[in-house]
């Protein structure tokens, strides 16, 4: 088993659980034709998206127009809220019937994609 299958197979425990101690808060078989599991689908990519704006908050010297540096970084904070978001994300996945290797193969076919994007001048 490689990592990433191992951090989904965490992230599915956890949901597992998750739906034993509050029955349905993370459901495991969204029908994306359906509207209330398009609901659901959009209210947990706004969870991770929310977490990504939490870690962007760890950012401090990003704004073009500032004078003053501001010293010091929690990477270890904003690792955490990456962690955080990239959870959600896996949730996500999940919910809608996605695996590891479903994300790999795609990681590679778009990767694929944008590589090809650069070298002919997208």
């Amino acid at each position: 088993m490689d990592r990433l299958d191992e951090m989904f197979d965490r992230r599915h425990e956890f949901m597992d659980v998750l739906n034993q101690k509050i029955p349905g808060a993370s459901p495991l078989d969204l029908d994306l034709s359906k509207k209330e599991d398009q609901q659901i689908c959009r209210d947990v990519a706004l969870r991770g998206v929310e977490e990504m704006f939490e870690a962007l908050q760890h950012l401090k010297n990003w704004k073009p127009h500032r004078v003053t540096d501001i010293s010091g970084f929690d990477r270890e904070k904003f690792l955490e809220e990456m962690v955080d978001a990239f959870n959600y994300f896996f949730s996500l996945l999940i919910m809608t019937g996605f695996d590891a290797e479903d994300l790999f193969r795609e990681y590679c076919r778009k990767d694929s994609v944008i590589h090809k994007r650069l070298e002919e001048g997208y």
